[in-house]
């Protein structure tokens, strides 16, 4: 009898050592990426991933046009110079061009990181509220 005691004191410590260990991890996780993860998955998917392309398009056509302007202040006297030379249509079209790919490719990367980073909060939040339903039966026991 005395045996059988010993081997269900120890259960007991396990179970307990495991308790502790489970809610340490939910408790790390509900005060770190967690409240991100919420928040991600608060969205529906596609409004999640559209309003981030957007910001993502929004912030790259920002920046194309700040380079473009450091490239035409250096180069001013320069072009300057070639104006009366070039086609103004022809080098509009170019710049036209490399400003959507720019921001097209720009655009399609984020797209494609933001729809990975909503699966894993997505995935982080079930395996978050499965560990949860894991300490709630340990609880039940």
């Amino acid at each position: 009898m005395h045996g059988h005691a010993m081997t269900a004191g120890r259960y007991k410590d396990m179970i307990n050592e495991e308790k502790v260990i489970l809610m340490t991890k939910l408790a790390s996780y509900e005060s770190n990426e967690g409240k991100k993860d919420i928040r991600t998955v608060n969205y529906f998917r596609g409004d999640y991933i559209g309003f981030q392309v957007l910001k993502s398009v929004i912030a790259a056509t920002i920046s194309f046009f700040a380079l473009f302007a450091v490239y035409a202040f250096y180069n001013f006297e320069q072009l300057m110079q070639d104006v009366y030379k070039m086609d103004l249509l022809e080098y509009g079209k170019s710049i036209v061009v490399l400003y959507l790919c720019a921001v097209g490719g720009y655009g399609v990367i984020s797209y494609i990181l933001y729809n990975i980073k909503y699966s894993k909060a997505k995935n982080s939040l079930k395996h978050y509220y499965n560990n949860l339903k894991r300490l709630s039966s340990m609880y039940d026991k």
